[in-house]
């Protein structure tokens, strides 16, 4: 009989665990969620949950949401391979329905996981539209220290 607890080893609890997976992660969105993932050495896979004050005001909606992750994580979970997951909530989730949100989750489980499977091809880097970084600056003899003595 499977086991469907969701005990300490099934999740992420250092800041290093969480760390780990910041660095060079595999990605999965939906409009309320991203998830990132990373292969782990310890043998099932693990959850950390980030569900920002910024995101989400009221605590009792932050909690309903973690909940629900929880509760996602440890039906699917058997489906998973051995990775690290942190899920990240987007604006507007507090607004969505319970069974909105599971749905979102259970397809992004399944996406995530084909993502970190050894081979799989990364997505490109994703040009973000806004504010170009300046060039770099150039010396300007005008404005040297040496020049206003």
């Amino acid at each position: 009989m499977e086991d469907f607890s969701f005990s300490r080893e099934l999740r992420l609890l250092t800041p290093s665990h969480y760390s780990r997976v910041f660095n060079d992660p595999a990605r999965a969105a939906t409009p309320y969620f991203t998830l990132l993932a990373k292969p782990n050495d310890a043998g099932h896979p693990r959850l950390g949950l980030t569900v920002a004050k910024k995101r989400c005001k009221k605590a009792c909606q932050r909690n309903r949401i973690k909940r629900l992750a929880r509760e996602s994580f440890r039906l699917n979970r058997h489906k998973l391979d051995n990775i690290d997951i942190v899920l990240m909530v987007k604006t507007g989730v507090d607004d969505q329905s319970n069974e909105e949100l599971s749905k979102q989750l259970a397809k992004l489980w399944r996406k995530v996981n084909e993502r970190c499977k050894p081979g799989a091809p990364k997505p490109p880097p994703r040009k973000r539209p806004g504010k170009k970084r300046p060039a770099s600056k150039q010396h300007n003899p005008k404005h040297s220290k040496q020049n206003d003595k």
